[in-house]
């Protein structure tokens, strides 16, 4: 299905608009550590991922990840082989929050990571895995992807989140396996290679946020911890 937003940002937005970027080295974390916490750092209820693309080397750049604010502004998160670049567009007002707020969090959690043992650092990002394959599910229904795609999204979710007993552990977790599970029986009776329906996405959308809250919380709670 079209992408506008993604069309958009193309086309327009990153020739257009006024932008605010920030860099980042990524000692003493590899280029997948860093970029999974800038991705989560910069994430919020209001985000919305509309392109995400991640490189199958963990000391090499080429993940990119692009989000939408309901403010009507753009982030992109873009790790090269030297440094991490993160960078906000915006039509009005100015790129202060990327600033003020996600640079000095991104660079306590980078630092805060760096010190935990080694079994937490691997559950915090497969829960950020979590977190992204949820917000890749809420985009596909948004564009009314095929029933197929959506399926094996919330399938993804509710997989990379049962091996991680930081997530299995955490109070809540059984309503939200509960939730996936009820989500991807759903989707899984209606004709894959169709669009899915309207009439669905109001109740998948509002349980995605609902969990998307949970695990946003889950992550930063474990990853702000000393």
């Amino acid at each position: 299905m079209e992408n506008r937003l993604l069309d958009q940002y193309n086309s327009v937005i990153v020739s257009q608009w006024k932008s605010q970027e920030i860099n980042e080295n990524y000692a003493p974390l590899n280029h997948r550590e860093l970029f999974e916490l800038a991705y989560h750092t910069c994430n919020t209820m209001n985000i919305r991922c509309i392109s995400i693309m991640s490189s199958q080397d963990t000391n090499k750049g080429g993940s990119r990840a692009v989000l939408y604010s309901n403010n009507k502004t753009f982030i992109c998160i873009e790790s090269f082989n030297d440094f991490l670049k993160i960078t906000k567009y915006f039509n009005e007002g100015n790129g202060e929050r990327l600033i003020k707020e996600i640079q000095p969090t991104l660079k306590k959690r980078r630092e805060k990571f760096h010190a935990k043992d080694k079994e937490i650092k691997v559950q915090i990002l497969k829960t950020i895995l979590v977190e992204r394959k949820l917000d890749e599910c809420a985009n596909l229904v948004m564009l009314k992807d095929l029933n197929r795609k959506v399926y094996f999204a919330i399938g993804d979710a509710r997989e990379s989140a049962a091996v991680v007993p930081m997530f299995m552990n955490a109070e809540g977790a059984s309503l939200v396996q509960l939730a996936l599970n009820k989500w991807m029986s759903t989707t899984q009776r209606l004709v894959q290679e169709h669009n899915f329906p309207e009439s669905h996405a109001g109740g998948l959308l509002k349980n995605i946020m609902q969990i998307k809250k949970w695990v946003l919380n889950l992550i930063s709670v474990n990853l702000d911890k000393t």
